[in-house]
């Protein structure tokens, strides 16, 4: 009997999972028949590009490390085996609050990738090709050709699964224009990157530089741009001071909101839990998936969202903090259930019944919270977001606002529920950056360490609604925020401190431009459009592709992460899993193997 060929574009943490659940399924569904698992990728299998140990060990994750697993548990809807495994904190051996490298967990998915093939029986052989896929070919009903960097021969692949990650993506038309001024004026301009990746050398000790962005990828900038070039703090972790090196540039940081993302919560949601999901859950999903005409996230779907984040935040306050109310949970459930999601009512009843602001759940509020700020002088604005960020920090490591981590476990089981209706609505940057600005903080050290080198003055806020121009006559970057009226701050250098949005349609992947250029359909967000059954990838005609299979964030199957919190229900594990059962269901009854390989 003649090999089946199944080829996986992508060996990071994706990739690895999904090659455990094949191992996990392979003895019920595919037997002792022999198969060929090529797995492409031009970084090393388990970390892959972005987990990969050949980076700056002074870079870390913003998760503890007793909060990150690549296993199944009892948790999650799976059709195949759970097959237990230890957490990074188990694995390692280290204290499970800490929060680890980056190099840490790319050996732990190292490790996970080399257990997941030694599950495989004798009759799978793994290929692994250290180079870049750059293209798929072949008919809808036939074998696929998969063609490689610095290989003449493409694989051929009976079914072929893009298991790919963050991409880098061609510039949109605002970064070609600000990089077509940086390059007529001598300036520097960074587009949005993997921060790991971009040549920071360009930037010049002691120069200012503008950066628009106040995420995860403005922190590992901020950390590569001082402590990466020999600065140190000094004294207790509630009162750092910053000891520059000399080496380091001036940052104006800037965003939207004008504030950092809030850092990781200090303790945990201890007692009776959040009954989640209530109002968004499979019944309001089906719903919304069966009304006719288009749909709109911020019309359709975010008043759904709004009633369920607030159901989380006021049910852990009155029942865990009844003294800060003035009606009883029963009381106050039964008003809140019986309004429509986005009725103004709701905000109505909550003001009736909590009488602090601070304790009540305001989406426009958190989205916006610089909203009205003015400032008199920069001094004026340095103080303020000082005072923002230092609030913050107290707020969550408190369990006294344990509502909080209610609305961050609401916003886990919102995340979950929106994957099945990603085929029929665009979720929009603007729910995805929430969602990160809310639940995918930096660990509170890293923001003590931000307030140090603002005091030192080697990190400058802008403020919000920062807005950056060019100024063709002086031939400079211009920034500029509403937060402080008339004034300006020019800087030869900019940085687009973000991932590039994943999309299709400008992706920097020759392979995934392919398939669409091929025919495979992206939604208006530019996002890989997938069978969200079993990952198959959907072209314009409706009709999924039998030999073609996506997972990961450049799709509509999109999750948070391609590993998560232990006994979390694992949605990324629970998409690997009926992905690999499909594959192997697949390739178990394929009939259109040759005997010899394809002609190239």
């Amino acid at each position: 009997m003649s090999a089946a060929s199944l080829v996986i574009v992508g060996a990071g943490p994706r990739g690895t999972g999904f090659l455990e659940r094949l191992a996990a399924g392979l003895p019920e569904l595919y037997g002792d028949r022999p198969l060929d698992v090529h797995l492409v990728d031009p970084y090393p299998p388990g970390p892959g590009r972005i987990w990969r140990t050949a980076q700056s060990p002074l870079l870390w994750m913003n998760s503890m490390a007793e909060d990150v697993t690549v296993f199944t548990d009892d948790t999650t809807v799976l059709e195949g085996p759970v097959l237990p495994g230890p957490t990074l904190a188990d694995w390692a051996g280290t204290d499970g609050r800490r929060f680890a490298t980056r190099t840490e967990q790319g050996a732990y998915l190292r490790w996970a990738y080399e257990r997941a093939r030694d599950l495989l029986p004798a009759t799978v052989t793994v290929h692994e090709h250290r180079t870049t896929a750059l293209r798929v070919e072949g008919p809808r009903e036939g074998r696929q050709r998969v063609r490689l960097a610095g290989r003449a021969a493409p694989l051929d692949a009976d079914l072929v699964v893009l298991t790919l990650g963050h991409l880098d993506a061609e510039p949109d038309d605002d970064q070609r224009a600000l990089s077509a001024f940086a390059a007529r004026h001598g300036l520097v301009h960074l587009p949005p990157g993997a921060t790991a990746d971009l040549d920071l050398s360009v930037l010049p000790a002691g120069e200012p530089v503008l950066v628009r962005g106040l995420g995860l990828a403005f922190v590992d900038l901020m950390v590569l741009l001082t402590e990466g070039r020999g600065g140190r703090y000094e004294g207790p972790e509630d009162a750092l001071v910053y000891v520059p090196s000399g080496r380091e540039p001036v940052l104006y940081a800037g965003s939207r909101r004008g504030v950092p993302y809030h850092a990781k919560l200090g303790y945990s949601l201890d007692g009776e839990r959040p009954p989640l999901p209530r109002f968004f859950g499979p019944d309001q999903v089906a719903a919304l998936r069966a009304a006719t005409g288009p749909l709109d996230f911020r019309r359709d779907v975010w008043p759904h969202v709004a009633k369920e984040l607030g159901w989380a935040h006021y049910h852990r306050l009155l029942t865990a903090h009844p003294d800060r109310a003035t009606r009883t949970w029963d009381a106050f459930a039964a008003d809140y259930a019986a309004l429509a999601p986005g009725d103004p009512a709701l905000a109505a009843l909550a003001r009736a019944a909590v009488p602090d602001p601070a304790d009540r759940f305001d989406p426009d509020s958190l989205d916006r919270p610089l909203d009205g700020l003015r400032a008199r002088d920069p001094e004026e604005l340095q103080d303020a977001l000082r005072a923002y960020v230092t609030a913050d920090l107290a707020r969550r490591g408190d369990p006294a606002h344990s509502a909080d981590a209610a609305v961050f476990a609401a916003v886990l089981s919102v995340y979950g529920q929106l994957v099945r209706l990603a085929d029929r609505v665009d979720t929009d940057h603007w729910w995805h950056g929430f969602f990160s600005y809310l639940a995918s903080g930096p660990p509170a050290p890293r923001l003590r360490r931000l307030l140090a080198l603002s005091r030192a003055g080697t990190v400058r806020f802008l403020g919000p609604r920062t807005r950056v121009e060019t100024d063709e006559r002086h031939g400079l970057f211009r920034a500029t925020s509403p937060a402080l009226p008339g004034a300006a701050t020019t800087a030869r250098a900019l940085v687009e401190a973000r991932l590039p949005a994943p999309t299709v349609t400008r992706t920097a992947s020759p392979l995934l431009r392919g398939l669409y250029e091929d025919g495979a359909r992206a939604t208006a967000d530019g996002l890989l459009a997938v069978d969200p059954a079993d990952g198959r990838i959907v072209h314009r005609d409706g009709r999924p592709h039998p030999h073609r299979i996506a997972l990961g964030p450049h799709t509509t199957a999109r999750s948070n992460g391609a590993f998560v919190r232990p006994r979390t229900g694992g949605l990324p594990f629970a998409q690997n899993d009926a992905a690999a059962r499909a594959a192997l269901a697949f390739l178990r009854d394929g009939a259109c193997r040759p005997s010899a390989p394809l002609a190239g």
